[in-house]
């Protein structure tokens, strides 16, 4: 298996202290300078009060919604790509969304990755109106309905989640096709990145298990067909990251590592975190 030389991409930049938007906007343009090749930002609409036990943030966390983040970041940055990492998509709804990011991706110039999820909080689905029961069915729809709106000339759309003719949405993204990026660890998740997505996202997973992930996606890739269109591959590492760890998730075939800083950093660690994570630190690709 020939190895790739990963990219770096930065997480997190909607949340602690990149929740304040002079700190983000300043962290945005150094990892920009340094070579970064992303900036992602989370979704949790809410958070479970009192943490729940599968809760990964406290209740009180600041963190911003991640369109509105990532719009901020267009405006203070020329080149980064800008990520959903990843967008719930059950809790929103498709056509609203649908706006939202391709709005995101025509004011950013083109620099959109649509990340998306199906979610797994259970009081967080309920907030919104949603129930557990069926979220990857209806994440499929809504994946199917986004499709539609962005690149259908007579847009339509009709499932048991949603439903619309006679429409249309403009301006459509500058980007054709806008790069899907599938996250989750399970079977659906691998098959609905393998069936939809350009790429899929691994959140805190390690060597062994990143292993096992890029086998099994491989392996369902190869069965459907995608051999003309390998599926991409990045992974947010759950051990901190070296150059010698790089070059194990490069031997994996990952195609971009995304640091995650911890959560409780002030924001001149953070500033610490970036410089120490640079992409030629690393002995990773810059962007």
């Amino acid at each position: 298996m020939a190895s790739t030389t990963p990219t770096v991409g930065l997480f997190g930049m909607n949340m602690n202290a990149a929740a304040d938007p002079a700190v983000s906007a300043r962290i945005a343009r150094r990892a920009e300078e340094l070579g970064y090749d992303s900036l992602w930002a989370a979704d949790h609409v809410v958070l479970p009060r009192p943490r729940t036990e599968d809760s990964p943030l406290e209740p009180d966390t600041p963190l911003l919604d991640p369109v509105v983040a990532l719009t901020h970041l267009a405006s203070h940055t020329e080149r980064i790509r800008l990520g959903t990492g990843c967008v719930i998509l059950p809790q929103r709804n498709p056509v609203i969304l649908a706006k939202q990011l391709a709005s995101l991706d025509v004011v950013s110039g083109g620099r959109l990755l649509f990340g998306a999820g199906v979610g797994y909080l259970e009081p967080e689905m309920s907030a919104v109106g949603v129930p557990m029961a069926g979220r990857g069915a209806r994440a499929d729809e809504y994946l199917q309905a986004i499709h539609a709106l962005w690149y259908e000339d007579k847009p339509a759309f009709h499932g048991s989640y949603a439903g619309f003719d006679s429409v249309d949405a403009r301006p459509r993204p500058l980007q054709r096709p806008v790069p899907l990026v599938i996250g989750g660890h399970s079977a659906a998740a691998h098959r609905r990145a393998v069936a939809h997505g350009d790429e899929w996202f691994g959140y805190l997973v390690g060597v062994r298990s990143t292993a096992e992930q890029v086998r099994a996606l491989r392996e369902l890739s190869d069965r459907a067909g995608r051999q003309d269109r390998p599926l991409k591959v990045s992974v947010a590492p759950a051990r901190p990251l070296d150059a010698a760890t790089v070059r194990t998730y490069a031997e994996l075939g990952v195609d971009r590592l995304v640091v995650v800083p911890p959560v409780d950093l002030t924001v001149r660690e953070l500033e610490e975190f970036v410089e120490r994570h640079a992409p030629r630190v690393l002995g990773a690709a810059p962007a």
